[in-house]
């Protein structure tokens, strides 16, 4: 594939993911019954749920910076990456199986978006390593 077609899934995926993530973020932040009930029925505390909002929201802005903090960006993915894992394992022990359709998508559009970031961001330092 060629690095603009990486750069549109990219956008397209960090979009939707910071939408995904920002909402839950806010919604937690805000104690949203939506979010909120789910969370405490799956047996996490209250502290952990408002620290879980701050750090989805400050990931967010961080993932929807353009061209810049592409170390921390790599952070923010493997983050992303624990809280959903967490949260299939938590939904199959508590709610079952049939209750992790949402983080298999999840799961799916963070990883498409994060092997388009791996694209785009390796071919532009192998490129800027070449010009030396």
């Amino acid at each position: 594939m060629k690095n603009s077609t990486y750069k549109k899934i990219y956008l397209s995926g960090s979009i939707l993911i910071s939408l995904w993530f920002g909402l839950s973020g806010f919604f937690e932040l805000t104690r949203n019954p939506a979010v909120w009930d789910i969370t405490r029925k799956l047996g996490y505390p209250e502290h952990f749920i408002y620290i879980l909002g701050v750090f989805k929201i400050v990931g967010v802005i961080i993932l929807l910076t353009p061209n810049r903090f592409n170390r921390l960006k790599e952070w923010v993915f493997a983050g992303m990456l624990f809280d959903i894992i967490f949260a299939f394992f938590s939904k199959v022990a508590v709610l079952g199986p049939s209750s992790v359709a949402d983080t298999l998508i999840a799961l799916i559009l963070l990883l498409v978006t994060y092997f388009s970031f791996n694209r785009i961001y390796h071919i532009v330092y192998a490129s800027k390593d070449l010009n030396r």
